[in-house]
């Protein structure tokens, strides 16, 4: 048993250990390594505090360091250091990326964790530009400048000076466009969000945006805690790293084998991997969160998420926004008895919703991102080498969303049934209704 451990001690710690630069600063004694075992994950969603995955926890990568390197020495159990294994990567993350961990809070605002957008992002981008195979890393360094151009413009507009009401009347116009086109049973099919934005506009409070802004950014943070110890363990020490992410059950054989994926030099594997670990991000990182925004004080939520993904336009060159994927497209009877569709430039999707943002991602993000990765290097490589800063100020869609409202309302096309809407030859609502 004696020797069995051992072995099992030297498989796993000494193939870790490589590359990890671990300091030396004195052996832990035995006390203090457990102090540090069977600790419970309890920030690992980043929704309870600041900092890292349990307040227990230290922060100086050293001292983590030797304190793991004791636990293996010991030949104690992956799934009893889990804490300690994962909040030595966390550390390691985020002080390459230049955040300090123990303030980072994300409730705090945008303008508060606004180098803390930039310096995430940056590091996202820097792994793509420095590893061909991080795709998902370089498609979350793209979307994050639109995410925080989008947090920037939706922090303003919350505010005390900006306010919101006005974006309920522009969705209002949008129904009464549809209503005078079509009848009240089309305002019936207009999406949830769409509905709720013209109800809840003039409820929506300060409060209200402060915290949703504070959710978005928890789930930023999630999701950087939980993929980026990945991606650095990976690149600092190769998948033996990861295996012992796996004994400690921080995450199962699909990761694991997604990662494989990653390491193996082929393309199609690759691209398969990045987008398992694009799953995990969106469902099992962030779902959950993202469904309590959604439900959020009623209307309140449905309608901000709705309207916030209206707005958006990827930074992934050929994707198609939001809102012209999958777009409201209402079948009607008209008033001589024939049948005819109303097409509205917006999207009949929610991004809260999980399995509609995946249908989005895996047609659109997913794709043609991968094409420029294997097609246009050279271009996505000059976007990325542009300073963040640079990178999200291009992108600040929101202020313009009651514009976009009413240019949706005076663009709504109604045709035959039987024709499909297209931008030639189309009629619009103002000759539909004369």
């Amino acid at each position: 048993m004696r020797m069995s451990a051992l072995l099992r001690t030297a498989a796993l710690g000494v193939a870790v250990a490589i590359g990890l630069g671990l300091a030396s600063a004195g052996p832990a004694t035995a006390s203090e390594v457990d102090r540090y075992l069977d600790l419970p994950l309890t920030n690992r969603d980043a929704s309870q505090a600041p900092g890292g995955v349990n307040a227990a926890l230290p922060y100086d990568r050293a001292e983590l360091g030797r304190l793991l390197d004791e636990a293996r020495a010991q030949g104690i159990s992956p799934t009893r250091y889990a804490a300690l294994l994962y909040q030595y990567w966390l550390v390691d993350a985020t002080g390459k990326a230049g955040i300090d961990l123990a303030a980072w809070n994300p409730r705090t605002g945008v303008q508060a964790n606004r180098d803390n957008l930039i310096k995430s992002y940056r590091y996202y981008e820097d792994l793509q530009l420095a590893h061909r195979e991080l795709q998902w890393a370089g498609m979350g360094g793209q979307v994050g400048a639109d995410f925080g151009g989008g947090l920037i413009d939706f922090e303003l507009m919350g505010s005390d000076i900006y306010g919101l009401p006005g974006l309920s009347e522009s969705a209002r116009s949008v129904m009464g466009a549809v209503q005078q086109a079509a009848g009240p049973a089309a305002v019936a099919q207009l999406p949830s969000g769409l509905r709720a934005l013209a109800a809840a506009g003039p409820n929506i409070t300060p409060d209200d945006v402060r915290y949703i802004i504070g959710m978005i950014l928890v789930m930023q943070k999630n999701i950087f805690s939980d993929l980026m110890p990945m991606h650095d363990a990976y690149v600092t020490a190769g998948l033996p790293a990861l295996e012992e992410f796996r004994a400690a059950g921080l995450f199962g054989d699909d990761i694991l084998s997604a990662w494989r994926d990653v390491a193996s030099g082929d393309g199609d594997r690759i691209a398969t991997g990045n987008g398992v670990l694009l799953r995990r991000e969106q469902q099992w990182a962030i779902g959950r969160q993202w469904d309590e925004v959604r439900s959020y004080r009623g209307d309140v939520g449905e309608a901000i998420t709705y309207v916030s993904g209206a707005a958006g336009s990827p930074s992934v060159a050929g994707v198609t926004p939001p809102r012209e994927f999958h777009p409201v497209r209402i079948p009607f009877t008209g008033a001589d008895g024939r049948g005819a569709l109303l097409t509205l430039p917006l999207p009949d999707w929610n991004w809260a919703v999980l399995d509609s943002r995946w249908d989005y991602i895996t047609t659109e993000l997913l794709p043609k991102y991968r094409y420029q990765v294997e097609n246009n290097w050279p271009a996505l490589e000059a976007t990325m080498n542009t300073p963040y800063e640079v990178q999200m100020e291009s992108h600040r869609p929101l202020l313009n969303i009651p514009q976009l409202l009413e240019s949706a309302a005076r663009e709504l096309q109604v045709t035959p049934s039987d024709v499909a809407p297209s931008n030639t030859n189309p009629t619009n609502v103002e000759a539909a209704v004369r």
